[in-house]
């Protein structure tokens, strides 16, 4: 009887882990996380298309994506997206100030790892 326990609980131990790390989540693949606008005319805004896909095994969420400027705002999919589906964030810089910048987009959603940045950069110029 002692080692019928032992053999549940080791069974309800690996039953427990596999349940545990079969947590599917949403993965997503990006064409490139990172654009260079060159040069930019001063208070010409410019828009950015960052373009993803869902390869992971449930809807993609998109909770937030905030920039590290006001002078930089993203648009972002507010409907799930689908598994093998695509999707873009388009991040629009409107240039107050001349020379180089470089800015951070911080992409939450519920893909792997949670977070992720993405970043623009060129040179404003009159």
């Amino acid at each position: 009887m002692k080692r019928e326990v032992q053999i549940l609980i080791i069974l309800a131990g690996i039953i427990i882990s596999l349940v545990a790390s079969a947590n599917p989540k949403a993965n997503i693949e990006w064409q490139e996380t990172s654009i260079d606008f060159g040069e930019v005319v001063y208070k010409k805004p410019v828009t950015a298309e960052f373009t993803f896909k869902n390869q992971g095994l449930i809807p993609l969420l998109i909770n937030d994506v905030k920039s590290s400027c006001g002078c930089t705002v993203a648009n972002f999919p507010k409907q799930p997206v689908v598994s093998g589906e695509e999707g873009k964030i388009l991040v629009t810089f409107d240039a107050e100030s001349e020379g180089q910048f470089s800015k951070t987009i911080m992409v939450y959603s519920n893909a792997e790892g949670g977070m992720i940045q993405l970043y623009i950069k060129g040179i404003v110029i009159k």
